[in-house]
């Protein structure tokens, strides 16, 4: 069974750093993609990061510049760091990856950032 195991969330003061990993487990076969998106209270998720098998790169706007998405070239593993965070990306941070036509979800980790 396939499953996405996330780590490295936590409370961080504005202006700090933080990083995130997704583990893919279960799976003989590499993600095809990997997303990484957030959920704060009373909002819609939103897609914040992405990345492909290939090493291509996407970003929201709002975390252009700060948030860096990379991979692990033979481990099936994504990391996000985000740096110089900001209250306002004080949320759920999720992982998707797509393997082979089907998607699955992690589990969810907090990142809190205090002003």
């Amino acid at each position: 069974q396939v499953q996405l195991v996330e780590s490295g969330g936590g409370l961080v003061q504005a202006g700090g750093s933080l990083r995130l990993s997704c583990a893919v487990s279960g799976s003989i076969f590499n993600f095809n993609t990997m997303d990484w998106y957030r959920q704060a209270p009373g909002k819609e998720r939103e897609l914040v990061a992405s990345i492909t098998s290939g090493g291509t790169t996407r970003y929201a706007d709002s975390v252009k510049g700060r948030f860096t998405i990379s991979k692990g070239n033979a481990k099936n593993t994504a990391w996000l760091q985000m740096n110089s965070l900001k209250p306002e990306d004080t949320a759920v941070y999720y992982c998707n990856a797509l393997i082979w036509g089907s998607t699955y979800w992690g589990q969810g980790t907090q990142v809190t950032v205090s002003s």
